[in-house]
């Protein structure tokens, strides 16, 4: 919580009458003056102390104000004396203060004497936070500047609820005045409009004082007195005399009406001017001094802002009021001599009229964005003004040299008096010479380099840099050619380049295309290292080649990136890297780093992402270090480590003529010493003061321009948190992975502009392409933060290292946006794993100091757990540096937290809840906390009105209307940015990046989105990764960067009231809330979430199989440890053992003894929490086959089979493809496509799905299906030029879709798509490929065979062809026995063979000679280094390592370290080429040995133009069979067991019945969701006969018997002859002559038997006084199955009257079919009858008895089945009273339930249940009565059907 305490409250009213309210940090009084609105990020302490915001209200449009704190008043300015060291003048000059939010007490800053809020108190300011301040900009933007007033409260602050954080509950405008009561209780005191006062007169000082320079630099005139300027104070901010002073000028600071002309004296030698407040018309007595100082003509004059509009006015010119007028840090002005455009700080709500410029002078420097005049010049005297502010103070140091300008001026006219009559020179040359001089680039062909297969550190983010310039080249009409292997991303499809190259990036097949295809140009800086290595190698060639390198120049790069090279050019412009050396042997390092001494980092040059990086901290430490980096490269550099200080990194964007901005400045939450790809990272910084963060945007502006890069980079700092001592880290001179970030932080698309630099075209010719109207050469302001925090998925690997350090290990990354950190860092927590609820204590096993100290991929839950524990901020800091500002932001979320869980959902308050929503806390986490429900908490917030509102990205913090709809939401605003009038189509994309869900998400995503636009759908896309092209805001009519979770997919589905939802393009995460989706009435497009379940859950996905006739492996659910044992072994081993819900195989394994079940057992339950897990019989030596297609309402319209390389057991996602498949048996690929159309007809797919099979002898068996695109869906579209996504979103949308489109692919044609691994970046995993997938990205080539594409696709992935010496080590036998053909090959291709014992043994055996090689423990000392397998990997004597271990050791004991890993890793390590799959080494060796000469041919390329409609080839796709052997719905009635028979107790029914039962009722479901109405009754009629009271029962079979074609007639006790006595048996035999079957409800016990015995139609027993209720307890067992996926193993709880309850009786006799434990809860009196309870007994199934529902009972219980009290059953009253509450289901006894138990109740209830429960979705009951509907659809056909 906040160290503050609540201030009271206080409003914000305006003239035009809007009114807001907020929370006091401020004096505590009332004032008035004018509303303005400034847009810096920093600087608050300069701002306030800025003359010329005198008399006005300040809003500061960046929402987190006061983190930094205020740095002591008493400090002295060491130039200036007597003045304060760091603000702008002596007090503050602002009438008061509005913020969004308010740091409080919190700040951190080393600086920082106090609070904002103490100043403003000492200074008797009042301020406000809690205030939308973007709704207030966009206000003062629209009706322009106006007057406002601050009202104080009247009452005590402690009528408000305590607040913490600055954040208000009150937020916003208050609508109705009358509830606000606000005249009443505020303040009133009377307008102020400043602007009618000499506000001048106010500010300026009194008298005249003189300032002297240091005397060290002090200028002398000839006649050896000072140098002396008079500036004319009309409002001067101190650091314009710093900035004369510091030039060694003596100033004579006059007051404002000052007759400087007359009393300055002759020994002055300029004039000065400074900046001020108010109206210039109201200066005369100035303007007439400035006028005759003109007049004599005697020395430069130059003026700043107001002394910009004075001077004007002296000469003549008018000055006019301006609507909102320019405050803020980022406003271009565009220099009219040179043409140079220049960013500058600006105050200011008047300007000059340029059109009223007298003859003589001319304007200067224009505005870039709205125009107006910036500066003029006298074009024959040194006089001059500019309305910026070059002095700056706060904001950026561009154009202090206006000061140097005004100096050189006052020296050559001290010179010469000639001077006096000759115009001021500007730096920065002629506009016309730079045109002539920097033309546009002629470039009619471009090629681009792409990035290949993502990697760690190399991932999505160039995707999306690579398509950006792709656009940005084809808007320039440049036919764009690109080489990029990688065919899951959007960048290789059509739509973006002419022709993409699916090749290499390599300078060998870089070459071949640039001789092929004769480009001008190329662009090497959009595909990451790989690009850039590519551009140094050929640098030498590109002349040659006829091809210009667009953009920086490869002499800026190869600097860059030689670490030395890189320090020596820092060194000659005066800026600091670290004390380093570099090495280019493994001596030379250790004798360098005595210079720099312990502890120290070291670096591989030319290494992406930190690769063969490290700390050392003693010589051991660096001699291991140094030995894999000199594998990874030739260099390596040794630098001074400066850990725990702060990371801080700026995007920086510079173009031919020199003009140069920063886009983005970030601040990395971790402090140095973790790579930045592996740091939290916060955009914008957060604890840099104006001095520090400017004082490196200088030095980078500085860096940069020194470089010459031109386009984007990136340059990295360390700061030291306690002085402004910095050093320059790296610069990236290209596009990086936080170019990506800081593109969708900040909405500037920093790719698509530095494309447009590389042609030459000046950054001020380029427009904001958000605005539309403001120029691009700007820098964005931003009024939100944004937190990058990365996804690690280390757990997928053995023995990886967790820790986290200078090389990166992340694969994957979320951004949230929020108007506050705390907001922010919560959504991105979530965003991360959909299983963290947000920052709050977890059960995450850690040692909270260890992990402190030694940062892992666990930190962050570290940080929560050790606050929750009692930690203090200071004790964090001091264990792990992270600023102060940061911890105590988390402390307050913390504290937070605990509060919350004082309170239930009937104590918290609406305040309580909105604040908690303003911390960022989500519904889920807020149930958890007040032990209630998501869906609970919903209903209860939205009913206290807190709801989120939708803001903008704009890049301009609303100063300008935005023309793109990228989006947030928000709880801390007032407003919605945008109206909802679209209702678009939204589709959920993929998430962060991460193993097993990748780029390929990401195209699908896109291509619906395309495809729907296309189709004039309106989109909205939802997503929340930084790296992808979905979240570029040109795709999509509007993009939210929001997490994809229930809660805000529902929020933005309500607000958008959207037309639908897509949600099988974005992989799992998406697939997760599909059924809650559904279930909250949303409109799921395409198939049904409930068919998603039935696919999702094995045991249902089974039963489906079964039922349809396609076969599946042997397999169990697991229940416990001795029933999987005995399953394993009658299957026999290996098995596999696999969790439900999950993506890429996670906590997947293969078993292979008994001995590892039980650990492999653990570690899948911890993965799949809400879902069972399943043991399945492993096949070996099975071909697996994989089967991607698309069907609409259950018909395949489109599909493709590929084959994988690998035998079943490698992780599909690891697995190489095929395609067209070159080794499948015609009929096994029938067999597959009848499987796969059956299972798409019984799941009704509507939608793409992709089914595993495994084929073995032709024996075709389905391994999983999923209902959703697949990762192998961008593959097979662009390999067979069908776009199969395309398809499927038709589908879905219910457009028109034409059937298996042609395909048109050349004769002698395959594509391979192989994995890209990242192994070497995890120090420690074992890269071996099994059930996990460890892949983290893919690649793919083509060609005329097999061999040739898998060649060409494994040299993307980095593999290097091996020159001569192969190492072979193969396990087991029958490895040895499938490679000798293939080693013999190699002996042949002239190859030389080294193998290790057994190998080596086996190949000599068969006459090949080999040379053995000895593996052996320890050091290896005993070894000769020409026996030493380790000497020889560790020399690079071997160019290729095939390791093929035995399957029985893909997995060992995490301690056992075998000596084939030992030697795996090695490899990996030493960048050896390294083998580990039987297949992929055959593979290999048959590409190696077949001669093929890699030439680019026709199937290397695919050109996007319209091919001409040729004939179909052979592989067109055939239309199937229309083979069917499942059993129809047909064939199911037409033998139905329960044809016209009676249908009165349950008892009468055996498991196989039950099931044909369900059977049909799943048809009908399937049916119903089609069709509507089925006409399988029509012409039939039932008749329903109910003596009791009957809602659901007697609506639910007319329901049923309506929908399924038949007719109903009713009869109710009251209308039937039973008034006049007619008997049961009369009344039925009556009946039967109508009917065909008559349902019946009698309170009567053996009313049944008796219908039955008299009817001749069936009697349907609905009920027979408190016996049975058949009917509901089928439907019943039917919820159990479809919502659980089984019955067996089940414990089932029956709680309430169990006496008199029938449907408990039923139940129980249907359960003696499975083997389930049952509890009974119930008072004594209403205990189960006798017989039912000895039947539950007899069978073992009765677990407990008891009178009171125990929370152990309720955490055991998978079932929990609730009854209702029936008083109609009590003869006596009183009895009913006694026992009516006595069991109560409410969110407390929830909380004890496991996390997938379902709540049952056959209904009606009365307060058995608690409404809250409604909400939690594990309440079944009202789904229950939908499965009774299609329960007693079948029931009804079942025995009516003819």
């Amino acid at each position: 919580m906040e160290d503050h305490k609540d201030e009271g409250l206080i409003a914000l009213e305006l003239e035009d009458g809007y009114i807001c309210r907020g929370h006091s940090f401020g004096a505590k009084k009332s004032i008035a003056g004018e509303l303005v609105f400034q847009t810096g990020m920093v600087g608050y302490p300069e701002s306030i102390t800025d003359p010329s915001y005198r008399g006005q209200i300040l809003v500061v449009t960046f929402p987190l104000v006061g983190n930094y704190g205020v740095p002591s008043r008493e400090d002295r300015d060491a130039l200036l004396g007597d003045l304060p060291a760091h603000f702008e003048s002596a007090q503050i000059h602002i009438a008061g203060l509005v913020v969004a939010s308010y740091s409080g007490e919190q700040y951190s800053h080393y600086l920082a004497a106090s609070s904002l809020g103490s100043w403003l108190k000492e200074q008797g300011i009042p301020a406000m936070y809690g205030v939308d301040t973007r709704a207030l900009t966009k206000r003062i933007r629209e009706e322009g500047s106006m007057l406002g007033r601050l009202l104080m409260h009247k009452f005590n602050a402690q009528q408000n609820d305590h607040l913490s954080n600055g954040i208000s509950y009150t937020n916003g405008v208050v609508h109705d005045r009358d509830t606000f009561r606000w005249k009443h209780d505020f303040e009133e005191i009377p307008w102020v409009n400043p602007n009618v006062n000499n506000l001048v007169a106010e500010v300026s000082t009194s008298s005249p004082k003189i300032y002297s320079p240091d005397p060290s630099n002090a200028l002398k005139h000839p006649s050896g007195r000072p140098v002396r300027v008079v500036c004319v104070d009309v409002g001067l901010k101190y650091n314009q005399l710093r900035c004369l002073v510091r030039r060694g000028l003596e100033v004579e600071v006059v007051p404002w009406d000052y007759d400087f002309a007359s009393l300055a004296g002759k020994e002055n030698d300029g004039l000065f001017i400074s900046n001020g407040p108010g109206d210039p018309a109201m200066m005369d007595a100035t303007v007439k001094h400035i006028a005759a100082a003109m007049e004599e003509a005697r020395t430069p004059i130059f003026g700043i802002c107001l002394g910009h509009q004075l001077l004007a006015r002296a000469a003549g010119a008018n000055t006019i009021k301006m609507k909102f007028g320019n405050r803020g840090h980022n406003i271009p002005c565009t220099n009219l001599l040179s043409g140079r455009c220049y960013i500058t700080s600006q105050n200011h709500g008047y300007a000059v009229d340029a059109t009223t410029l007298p003859s003589g002078w001319d304007e200067l420097f224009v505005n870039a964005n709205d125009g107006s005049n910036e500066g003029i010049r006298h074009i024959s005297r040194p006089y001059f003004s500019v309305q910026f502010h070059p002095e700056h103070a706060p904001g950026p140091q561009d154009t202090e040299f206006l000061f140097d300008v005004f100096i050189d001026s006052i020296k050559k006219c001290i010179e010469s008096n000639d001077y006096l009559s000759k115009p001021v020179l500007f730096p920065g040359g002629d506009a016309a010479e730079n045109d002539r001089l920097h033309p546009h680039v002629k470039v009619s062909k471009a090629l681009i380099l792409g990035s290949g297969g993502l990697s760690i550190g190399q991932a999505g983010e160039f995707d999306y840099s690579g398509s950006q310039a792709i656009k940005a080249l084809k808007e320039e009409g440049i036919y764009t050619i690109l080489i990029n292997p990688n065919i899951a991303t959007i960048q290789t499809s059509k739509g973006l380049a002419d022709k993409v190259y699916f090749l290499p990036v390599t300078a060998e097949f870089v070459r071949k295309v640039i001789k092929n295809e004769r480009p001008d140009a190329i662009y090497v800086t959009f595909g990451g290292q790989t690009a850039l290595q590519v551009g140094i190698e050929l640098k030498d060639e590109f002349d040659e080649l006829g091809v210009k390198v667009l953009g920086t120049p490869i002499e800026t790069i190869i600097t860059t990136e030689d670490r030395e090279k890189f320090a020596r050019s820092m060194e000659s412009i005066g800026e600091k890297c670290a004390k380093s050396a570099s090495a280019n042997s493994v001596d030379e390092a250790m004798h360098v780093v005595k210079d720099i001494g312990f502890p120290v980092i070291v670096r591989a040059a030319y290494a992406l992402g930190g690769l063969g990086s490290g700390f050392a901290e003693n010589e051991a430490q660096l001699l291991d270090l140094c030995n894999k980096a000199f594998a990874a490269s030739p260099q390596v550099l040794i630098e001074r480590s400066m850990k725990g200080w702060k990371e801080i990194e700026y995007e920086v964007v510079r173009d031919a003529r020199d003009n140069c901005i920063t886009v983005c400045n970030m601040e990395n939450f971790d402090p140095l010493g973790i790579h930045t790809g592996d740091s939290i990272v916060v955009a914008p910084s957060q604890t840099l003061s104006d001095e520090d963060y400017n004082m490196l945007r200088t030095t980078a502006v500085n860096v940069i321009r020194h470089l010459g890069v031109v386009g984007e980079c990136n340059i990295q700092y360390a700061l030291n948190p306690f002085s402004k001592e910095y050093c320059i880290i790296e610069v990236n001179a290209r596009l990086s992975r936080s170019s990506a970030l800081a593109s969708k932080a900040t909405g500037y698309p920093l790719a698509f502009i530095a494309a447009k630099l590389g042609l030459g075209i000046p950054l001020n010719e380029i427009k904001n392409s958000v605005t539309k109207v403001t120029s691009a050469c700007f820098e964005p302001s931003l009024d939100y933060v944004v937190v990058k925090i990365p996804r690690w998925d280390l757990k997928k690997f053995t023995r990886v290292s967790t820790l986290l350090g200078s090389s990166m290990k992340s694969v994957g990354e979320v951004m949230s946006i929020g108007r506050t950190f705390e907001e922010a860092i919560q959504k991105a927590i979530r965003a991360v794993d959909s299983n963290n609820l947000g920052f709050n204590e977890t059960n995450a096993l850690i040692s909270i100091d260890q992990e402190l100290q030694t940062p892992s991929d666990q930190r962050l839950f570290a940080l929560a757990n050790a606050m929750h524990s009692g930690y203090s901020v200071d004790k964090i800091w001091e264990m792990t540096k992270i600023d102060k500002w940061f911890l105590s932001k988390l402390k307050g979320l913390s504290d937070f937290g605990k509060l919350m869980t004082k309170f239930n959902t009937h104590t918290v308050s609406k305040e309580l809840i909105r604040q908690a929503k303003e911390f960022g806390f989500s519904d889920r986490q807020l149930a958890k906390f007040l032990s209630s429900n998501e869906l609970a908490v919903r209903r209860l917030r939205v009913d206290a009105g807190v709801h989120p509102v939708v803001k903008q990205i704009d890049t301009v913090a609303a100063e300008f209307p935005a023309f793109t709809n990228y989006l947030y939401l928000t709880y801390n605003g007032s407003e919605q940015d945008i109206d909802f009038k679209d209702r678009g189509v939204m589709v959920l994309g993929s998430g962060v990046y991460r193993i097993g869900s990748s780029v390929e998400f990401d195209w699908c995503s896109v291509r619906a989105i395309r495809t729907l636009r296309e189709a004039g759908y309106k989109t909205v896309m939802v997503n929340y990764n930084p790296e992808t092209v979905s979240t570029d805001y040109d795709e999509a009519d509007r993009l939210y960067f929001e997490n994809i979770t229930l809660e805000t997919v529902l929020d933005i589905y309500q607000l958008e009231n959207s037309s639908g939802v897509v949600l099988s393009m974005g992989g799992q995460t998406p697939n997760n809330i599909a059924l809650p989706l559904h279930r909250l009435n949303v409109k799921i497009l395409g198939t049904s979430p409930e068919m998603i379940d039935t696919a999702e859950n094995r045991y249902k996905f089974s039963r489906m199989l079964d039922r349809i006739g396609v076969d599946q492996p042997a397999w169990k659910e697991l229940t416990s440890f001795e029933e999987a044992t005995e399953f394993c072994e009658k299957v026999s081993y290996p098995v596999l053992v696999r969790p439900s819900y999950v993506l890429s195989g996670a906590a997947m394994n293969t078993v292979y003894s008994k001995d590892d079940l039980a650990s492999y057992l653990k570690q899948a339950v911890d993965v799949s929490k809400d879902h069972p897990v399943v043991i399945t019989k492993y096949i070996e030596n099975a071909k697996e086959i994989e089967m991607d297609a698309v069907a609409k309402s259950g018909t395949m319209v489109g599909h493709f089979v590929s084959e994988h390389v690998e035998n079943a057991g490698v992780h599909s996602g690891d697995a190489t493809l095929v395609l067209p498949p070159q080794d499948l048996d015609p009929e096994t690929v029938r067999r597959i496509e009848d499987a796969t159309r059956k299972i798409g007809n019984a799941l009704n797919v509507t939608g793409p799905f992709n089914i595993q099979f495994i084929a073995k002898d032709n024996d075709i068996k389905v391994i999983e299906c999923n209902v959703r695109a697949s990762r192998s869906f961008p593959f097979v579209s662009k390999v067979m030029g069908v776009d199969l996504i395309e398809m499927a979103t038709r589908a879905m949308a219910g457009l028109p879709v034409s059937e298996y489109p042609a395909t048109n692919i050349p004769k002698d044609y395959v594509a391979v798509k192989v994995p890209q691994f990242s192994f070497s970046r995890l120090s420690g995993a074992d890269p071996v490929l099994g059930v996990e997938m460890a892949s983290t990205g893919e690649v793919a080539s083509f060609g005329r065979t097999k061999y040739e594409a898998y060649l060409k696709a494994l040299l993307s992935t980095g593999f290097k062809m091996p020159k001569k010496n192969i190492l072979l080590s193969i396990g087991s036998f029958k490895d040895k026995l499938e490679m000798l053909g293939p080693i013999e090959r190699l002996h042949k291709a002239g190859y030389c063979l080294f193998a290790t014992a057994g190998t080596a043994d086996y190949i000599q055996e068969h006459g090949i000679p080999v040379k053995f090689l000895e593996t052996l423990g320890g050091d290896d000392g005993d070894q000769k280094p020409e026996y030493s397998l380790t000497t020889h990997l560790s020399t690079n004597l071997i160019d290729l390592y095939i390791n093929l271990p035995s399957s029985n050791r893909y997995r060992r004991p995490a301690n056992y370290i075998s000596r084939g890993y030992k030697t795996r890793r090695m490899a990996v390590d030493y960048q050896i080429p390294l083998v580990t799959n039987v297949k992929n080494a055959k593979m290999l060796i048959e590409a190696m040995t077949g001669h093929y000469d890699l030439e680019i041919g026709k199937v290397d390329y695919q050109t996007f133009v319209p091919a001409p409609a040729g004939q179909l080839d052979q592989f067109e796709p055939r239309i199937l069979p229309t083979l069917n052997t499942d059993p129809s719905l047909s064939s199911l009635l037409a033998n139905s067991p329960f044809k016209r028979k009676h249908i009165v107790s349950v008892s009468q029914f055996t498991r196989t019945e039950l099931h044909i039962l369900f059977t049909v009722a799943q048809e009908m479901r399937i049916g119903a969701q089609r069709e509507g109405c089925l006409d399988i009754l029509k012409g039939r009629v039932l008749c329903t006969l109910f003596f009791e009271p009957s809602t659901r029962t007697s609506a639910s079979f007319d329901a049923a018997m309506k929908r399924l074609g038949g007719q109903v007639v009713v009869v109710n006790e009251q209308h039937s002859s039973t008034v006049k006595g007619e008997s049961l048996a009369d009344t039925v035999r009556t009946l039967g002559c109508y009917s065909d079957a008559i349902v019946l409800r009698h309170p009567s016990n053996d009313s049944a038997d008796i219908a039955a015995r008299f009817s001749n139609v069936p009697i349907i027993n609905a009920g027979n006084g408190s016996r049975e209720h058949p009917t509901q307890a089928f439907l019943d067992l039917f919820t159990i199955r479809e919502e659980l996926g089984t019955v067996k193993g089940l414990t089932i709880t029956f709680i309430g009257d169990l006496r008199y309850g029938r449907t408990v009786h039923s139940l129980c006799e249907l359960l003696k079919h499975y083997d389930v434990s049952i509890n009974l809860v119930s008072p004594e009196s209403l205990s189960l009858p006798s017989h039912v309870r000895d039947a539950l007994i007899s069978r073992n199934q009765l677990v407990s008895e008891s009178t009171s529902l125990t929370s152990e009972i309720v955490s055991k219980s998978d079932v929990l089945y609730v009854t209702r009290m029936q008083k109609e059953r009590f003869e006596d009253p009183k009895l009913w009273d006694e026992v009516k509450d006595a069991f109560v289901v409410d969110n407390r006894v929830m909380r004890e339930a496991k996390r997938n138990c379902i709540v049952m109740h056959p209904l009606p209830r009365n307060r058995e249940i608690a409404e809250e429960v409604d909400f939690d979705p594990r309440a079944t009951y009202f789904r229950q009565m939908q499965y009774g509907l299609y329960c007693r659809m079948a029931l009804l056909a079942l025995v009516m059907a003819p």
